[in-house]
């Protein structure tokens, strides 16, 4: 026999799962935002790098432009976020969900902006001969690049140990910037013209470390998401 209350809690569960199955709709629409966000991310790194080798300025300011379309992106996700708490009622889990991606598109924007500063630098230098041969420059982004491709796959699997994994990486890059500052400090005080174009590729070179230390960010918010723990720099573990 059915009760009055029997048919109410059924009808909550029934409500309750209706709200649950919209949550998980809308939280598969943010992260599909969210790669296609990194994939834009990437790609401007790519291109950055690229035009600095062919002293390209017309992609370079293209690049420059397109970073509104990151940060677009970006607030557009947000507010998607921002949407959804308010109107989903999220419980613990879902929210840190939400604070992971949040955090994580936080990254990316800036990485971008990372990369606008790089083809900032190639619009700058014009057709100015370069001081030195780009061999590590490129190493150090081809390594950037992959590191934001594979901790979103991470993010999408769930798989802090590849996160844990994915953060050393950064000490290749590190090795990569200090060889790279070595080297255009030695040829500025060998040549003190070339100060100021060398100072311009030390930039671009300081703007991949900070990229991969922004990935890196990323990978600690995996583990976070995964585990509940918060470790400020996985690499020491």
């Amino acid at each position: 026999m059915t009760t009055p209350q029997t048919q109410t809690d059924h009808t909550s569960r029934q409500e309750s799962n209706t709200m649950r199955e919209a949550f998980k709709n809308h939280l598969v629409t943010i992260e599909k935002d969210m790669m296609a966000m990194a994939d834009m991310v990437t790609l401007a790194i790519n291109k950055s790098i690229i035009a600095l080798k062919e002293q390209d300025v017309a992609t370079a300011k293209i690049i420059r432009n397109d970073d509104q379309f990151i940060n677009d992106k970006r607030w557009e996700i947000e507010e998607k976020c921002i949407s959804l708490i308010a109107t989903q009622q999220p419980v613990a889990t879902d929210l840190r969900e939400l604070i992971a991606v949040l955090s994580i598109i936080t990254d990316l924007e800036r990485m971008g902006d990372y990369a606008e500063g790089i083809a900032k630098i190639v619009i700058k230098l014009g057709d100015t001969p370069l001081v030195k041969p780009l061999i590590d420059i490129p190493r150090m982004e081809e390594i950037a690049v992959e590191m934001t491709r594979a901790s979103m796959k991470a993010y999408s699997v769930r798989d802090d140990q590849a996160a844990r994994r994915i953060n050393k990486q950064d000490d290749q890059v590190d090795e990569l910037y200090h060889q790279v500052q070595r080297e255009l400090i030695s040829i500025m005080l060998e040549k003190p013209s070339t100060i100021t174009a060398s100072t311009k590729l030390l930039w671009v070179a300081h703007n991949l470390e900070r990229i991969a230390d922004r990935v890196t960010n990323i990978c600690e918010r995996i583990v976070f998401l995964v585990t509940g723990e918060m470790i400020e720099n996985i690499r020491e573990e």
